[in-house]
């Protein structure tokens, strides 16, 4: 089997191929699997950095790097997916662990916030986020606001 290749890059730093491979799969799981209609190009991509799991040419995973004030106070993930061939093999996991880290890194005094779809409460738990509120519905699913707190 290939092994993964890791790529972290700011909107500038994406190719033409990398920016459409991405929002590709944004779009095969937000909009066709699941089935929602929104506004996936939201303006925040631009001031985001990108993080994405390659294996040789084929996009498995992605998510955003939010930097504080972009989006929320704290810091933030977001758009978090893994391509349907991809799941099960625990890459999901590594993904967030990786967001986690780059975030901590980055922003270290902030905390990190995901806007996470209610049924992936228990599965964003067992990464260290807590729920902050209740449950809400955006663009027809279910979500819950969810605190990684930073230690110290």
């Amino acid at each position: 089997m290939t092994s993964l290749q890791w790529q972290t890059a700011s909107f500038g730093e994406l190719g033409n191929l990398q920016l459409y491979a991405a929002l590709r799969l944004r779009q095969e799981v937000f909009a066709v699997e699941q089935d929602s209609l929104y506004l996936d190009l939201d303006n925040v991509d631009q001031g985001a950095v990108h993080m994405l799991c390659w294996r040789q040419d084929e996009l498995l995973a992605y998510q955003r790097c939010l930097p504080p004030g972009l989006t929320y106070t704290e810091s933030g993930l977001g758009r978090i997916v893994v391509s349907a061939p991809a799941r099960g093999q625990q890459l999901g996991k590594e993904l967030v662990q990786r967001g986690i880290a780059y975030n901590l890194q980055q922003w270290p005094e902030q905390d990190i916030r995901i806007n996470a779809q209610a049924y992936l409460q228990e599965y964003y738990e067992r990464l260290g986020f807590t729920p902050v509120g209740g449950v809400y519905e955006l663009d027809g699913i279910a979500h819950i606001y969810m605190l990684y707190r930073r230690s110290g």
